[in-house]
């Protein structure tokens, strides 16, 4: 008896051990076909959810596969902390295990990242001088042409998303320092509405929120129906 329970055990962890050895290959294929579609370096991080993995393998069916790519650039614009999980992903093991992940199909993909509000400068009107978050929402400062006279203020804005990346606008204003008369909004729109260029995270996604954060405005994109075949 003592020898069947051994005997149990042995397989048992080789079983477990041979899960993980595959669930490995598949994640470090996944990567290198990422890292290589976008040039990334170094490869993402991806993590395939779910016990047992051959299980899941065998129904070439995965829950959650999430991927940690970090940094990331792309049409002049960068991003920090970008992530994306896929769920309810359908791929074969042997294809996986082949380097043929163009097979791959998730029926959502959802990334988040962060853009630094010193990105966010970068496209921002002559006279801005910094874009920080506050207790009234997102706030912008410096020196505004107003009638051709120039004006120092704040101004708290709008952020959404568009077709063609994050629209910023202002929704309210002040005179630096509280004093001075008060400073047309109307005007202002003209001056400082403008648009950081981010139309499309990896996978395909599309912009659908964006959050002011401490250090930067935190985006959220989702896609559905991605082919992997399809990526450019």
């Amino acid at each position: 008896m003592r020898t069947v329970l051994i005997s149990l055990v042995v397989l048992a962890l080789a079983l477990v051990a041979g899960d993980r050895v595959a669930v490995v290959l598949a994640q470090n294929e996944i990567g290198r076909r990422i890292a290589t579609e976008y040039t990334l370096s170094p490869e993402p991080e991806v993590s395939i959810g779910g016990f047992p993995f051959l299980t899941q393998a065998a129904e070439g069916r995965y829950p959650d596969v999430d991927i940690r790519v970090g940094d990331w650039t792309d049409q002049n614009i960068s991003v920090r902390d970008l992530e994306v999980a896929l769920r309810d992903v359908t791929a074969p093991l042997t294809d996986l295990l082949g380097g043929r992940t163009d097979t791959m199909v998730a029926a959502t993909a959802t990334a988040t990242a962060r853009v630094p509000y010193e990105t966010v400068r970068d496209y921002a009107p002559e006279g801005v001088e910094t874009i920080a978050e506050g207790p009234d929402g997102l706030r912008v400062t410096g020196t505004f042409s107003i009638e051709g006279i120039p004006v120092p203020a704040t101004v708290v804005v709008s952020v959404a998303p568009i077709e063609d990346g994050i629209a910023v606008t202002p929704v309210s204003v002040q005179r630096a320092g509280g004093g001075g008369p008060t400073i047309s909004l109307a005007l202002l729109r003209g001056a400082l509405t403008f648009t950081v260029p981010l139309r499309q995270l990896p996978m395909g996604a599309r912009l659908t929120a964006i959050t002011p954060g401490p250090q930067g405005l935190l985006v959220t994109a989702v896609a559905n129906q991605v082919h992997f075949s399809d990526l450019p």
